[in-house]
């Protein structure tokens, strides 16, 4: 057979060959998918029991459960401002069997926040779906004098480095919507960290702190009855469940306007058809009137995009909170 003959049929086999595995990878894949999920899988928080992150997960999970026939096991791993968690699942095998209940915490804040992560966003994790987010409200203690947003930064203004903020730890959502007020509206409240939103809330209650910047999901109750009150809310519009409480665009600045979100994130290279199954399940589940009723008695309110408006919200959010970041010198190392 001449050389160039020869050299063709075996470029010929080769790309049969190929092509043979190319089709008994995509058969696989295939399979998997139609199987998918046929073992337990593990949602990955990034902070403790018992908070909103929690909540999310445990609500998805349990319809996840049921319409999926496997158990969506919840599993807090805590530490770091949420970056062990994030690496865990970063570092998982992308096969659907792990994934990180994701928050702007770890995911748009932290980037800008640490010197060094030891994950990249964009490059070892793939959104899969934004399911809902919530606002925050100013608190104050009962017995501090202010009453709305005016009176605190007269006060504050009068008195500056007299008064404490109180945040759920260092580079939080909490921390850096203070360090905000405090560029916006040229005062100084001093920071003090606290592990977590209840410990912050119950000095606060007691005086200890003067105010805190928390969820409305956390806070509404208290609020209500009275142990905290409502300055203002940071979203464009007046929060239903507390519609007496105006906006800080009502407050005097116009460009304060944060919220937290949460959403499902899976480790980069799962496959699309198995992304796109979550997608699908989460937002059924988001539709159904248990969880949508469930959500807003909690002051959340459903998104339910899929992963490529999720990717885009976290471009915008990580932006905007790196802004924060600079304006304030906030640091987490």
């Amino acid at each position: 057979m001449p050389f160039n003959r020869m050299r063709r049929v075996a470029a010929l086999v080769r790309l049969l060959t190929a092509l043979g595995l190319g089709f008994t990878v995509i058969a696989h894949v295939h399979a998997q998918t139609i199987a998918y999920p046929s073992k337990p899988v593990r949602v990955v928080i990034p902070y403790s029991v018992g908070g909103a992150a929690d909540l999310v997960a445990r609500l998805l999970g349990a319809r996840l459960s049921e319409s999926l026939g496997q158990q969506f096991i919840v599993e807090s791993r805590t530490g770091a401002g949420g970056n062990i968690a994030t690496d865990t699942v970063a570092k998982s095998e992308p096969n659907g069997y792990t994934l990180l209940l994701a928050t702007d915490g770890p995911i748009a804040i932290n980037p800008g926040l640490y010197s060094k992560l030891p994950f990249d966003i964009e490059r070892d994790l793939a959104p899969v779906t934004l399911a809902t987010f919530t606002t925050f409200v100013l608190l104050a203690g009962p017995n501090f004098p202010p009453n709305s947003v005016q009176e605190l930064i007269a006060l504050a203004k009068a008195n500056p480095g007299k008064f404490n903020f109180a945040s759920l730890g260092t580079g939080s959502e909490a921390h850096l919507a203070g360090e905000k007020l405090n560029t916006s509206a040229g005062i100084r409240l001093v920071h003090v960290p606290y592990k977590g939103y209840f410990p912050a809330a119950t000095d606060v209650m007691g005086g200890k702190a003067e105010i805190l910047f928390g969820s409305v999901s956390s806070s509404v109750n208290l609020v209500k009855s009275g142990k905290l009150k409502a300055l203002a809310v940071t979203s464009s519009k007046r929060y239903a469940g507390l519609p007496q409480v105006p906006t800080l665009i009502e407050s005097g600045f116009p460009d304060f306007v944060l919220y937290t979100w949460f959403g499902l994130m899976a480790p980069a290279g799962t496959p699309r058809p198995i992304i796109d199954k979550l997608h699908a399940e989460v937002e059924k589940a988001l539709r159904t009137k248990e969880l949508s009723e469930r959500f807003a008695a909690q002051g959340m309110e459903i998104i339910g995009v899929g992963p490529r408006e999720f990717a885009e919200r976290i471009r915008l959010d990580t932006q905007m909170w790196a802004r924060i970041i600079k304006d304030s010198g906030a640091k987490a190392d």
